[in-house]
């Protein structure tokens, strides 16, 4: 069979599965809450699979690729399903393990404690894997040297409501990197999914040392919220 031809085979037989999934839940009178939860999820899935069979070159690297972005957000609704909240530091260093990167060796992380919600959070997981996935074929991750500092703020932590979260990934110990000629599913998520669902502001940099991914998005309660007390929170993921 062609490529295209097995592609397309592939998509159709994994919507298939997806339908199945939703009228499952639509007959199985699961709770309404975690209905919506699971049919949002379901919603993503569908979005993953078709972009990422419009943007892949081969079939194998389509398969290969499509597992670790189906991995990132089963992982994220594994968390949201059993804390209602995921951790933001959680979510961002399950998924460095996952590539074998370890914080304190050749990753940093440093930020507030922030909890998101499940399809915000899901967003994001989809984010970070695609950062990881592109510093280890092209970026830091890759040279014996490279490593990646990531951190996050929240303006006017202590304000009611808190203003917006920023995230940076830096990567640094490359040979630099170029922009990429062509727009692949990575760009397609931090460029436009994020912007349409999180109203998030994204810049990309592509520096001598690495790249430079500042992600920027209002912390409203339908995103996720800042812990100034972890103390006094009782609910969310312990992280």
């Amino acid at each position: 069979m062609a490529e295209p031809q097995a592609m397309a085979a592939r998509v159709a037989h994994l919507e298939a599965d997806n339908a199945r999934l939703r009228r499952l839940l639509d007959e199985s009178g699961t709770p309404d809450g975690l209905r919506h939860g699971l049919r949002d999820t379901l919603a993503m899935l569908r979005a993953v699979l078709r972009l990422s069979a419009e943007t892949a070159e081969t079939v194998d690297g389509y398969a290969t690729h499509l597992e670790g972005r189906l991995d990132a957000i089963a992982r994220v609704r594994v968390a949201a399903d059993t804390f209602g909240e995921v951790s933001l530091h959680t979510l961002i260093s399950d998924e460095l393990m996952i590539h074998l990167i370890r914080e304190g060796e050749q990753a940093t992380l440093a930020g507030p404690t922030v909890r998101l919600r499940p399809k915000a959070a899901q967003l994001m997981a989809l984010a970070v894997h695609e950062l990881c996935s592109n510093a280890i074929e092209h970026g830091a991750f890759g040279l014996s040297k490279g490593g990646v500092d990531v951190t996050w703020v929240v303006a006017g932590a202590g304000a009611s409501p808190p203003g917006d979260l920023t995230l940076v990934w830096k990567e640094s110990g490359g040979m630099g990197v170029a922009q990429p000629s062509r727009r692949g599913f990575g760009m397609q998520v931090l460029t436009e999914m994020l912007s349409y669902e999180l109203r998030a502001t994204v810049a990309l940099a592509f520096e001598p040392d690495g790249l430079r991914c500042t992600v920027t998005c209002p912390l409203i309660p339908r995103i996720g919220r800042l812990v100034e007390d972890e103390r006094a929170d009782e609910g969310g993921d312990p992280g």
